[in-house]
């Protein structure tokens, strides 16, 4: 069996390669990159690299010939018209390449009233691969938990969380756990050839306060809840680029749309995913 991973250098594609590699051995896995010089870390691990550019279906088709799972982690871009445009040029080549199954990497935020910026890609995505005939499964993230270690420092100065969420909880999976998952997937047919839709999250939800609670216990510094406008959110974080998508998305935690949480990382792996309060224990390290 032939594996393929998009976004292979990527935070995610990373974690999904090891895991891989522990599965199935790196002689199997082909990493699918945009730019091959970046990837030299992985051809060292005798992982096979080629290049892709969604943009370009000729260039997806030679590289998704003779795979037999493509795992489709997709770009980073917030334009959605990008986004629609490089998957539907993504299922062009999967068909012309004769792919047998596809595991895509999808986000919860594809209810029909979502006010996240992306939601209309979210919703889409699965749509059509229902209609392209692939055999295929969605493995659809709740939030990363692992961006909330380097933002405990400005939490501490700050000595509380800002999200615009009000009392509404919101649902967290690690980076780490949603690999295994989407690895797993890739590797079991019987879990991923009919459609299957998973929504990969802890145990349980989070409100703000429950949140600013267990980062107290970790840090030993007092984190309160005291919430923000989404419109000042998406100032405060103006200059790091994606501002207004971010506070687009925490007005969808505030509808409720970000608080499912299911069982479905166990149902895939058989054991429990890691708790916040587990996580933040392991990965904070107290500034000097």
């Amino acid at each position: 069996m032939r594996y393929l991973i998009t976004g292979a250098t990527g935070h995610l594609g990373r974690k999904v390669i090891d895991q891989l590699v522990a599965l199935v051995g790196a002689s199997a896995l082909t990493a699918a990159v945009h730019t091959p010089a970046k990837a030299t870390a992985l051809s060292e691990r005798g992982i096979n690299t080629v290049a892709l550019d969604y943009l370009n279906v000729e260039t997806m088709r030679q590289a998704f010939s003779g795979q037999d799972v493509v795992i489709y982690i997709p770009s980073k871009t917030y334009d959605v018209l990008q986004r629609i445009t490089e998957f539907e040029n993504s299922i062009k080549a999967l068909k012309l390449a004769k792919v047998p199954s596809v595991v895509f990497v999808s986000f919860y935020a594809d209810q029909e009233n979502n006010p996240f910026r992306m939601s209309p890609y979210y919703a889409y995505a699965p749509r059509k691969l229902a209609t392209s005939g692939l055999q295929y499964a969605v493995a659809k993230n709740s939030l990363y938990a692992d961006p909330l270690v380097p933002y405990l420092p400005e939490l501490i100065e700050r000595q509380a969380l800002i999200y615009p969420v009000g009392n509404q909880a919101m649902s967290f999976i690690t980076q780490d756990d949603s690999a295994k998952a989407i690895a797993t997937l890739a590797v079991k047919p019987e879990l991923r050839d009919a459609g299957q839709i998973y929504t990969l999250t802890q145990e349980k939800a989070l409100t703000m306060p429950e949140l600013g609670r267990i980062m107290t216990k970790v840090t030993g510094h007092e984190i309160g809840y005291k919430p923000v406008t989404t419109a000042e959110f998406g100032r405060i974080y103006a200059a790091e680029g994606d501002g207004e998508e971010l506070a687009s998305m925490y007005a969808a935690g505030a509808l409720g749309l970000f608080d499912q949480a299911t069982h479905d990382f166990a149902k895939i792996t058989g054991d429990k995913p890691e708790s916040m309060s587990a996580f933040l224990k392991r990965s904070y390290r107290p500034e000097a």
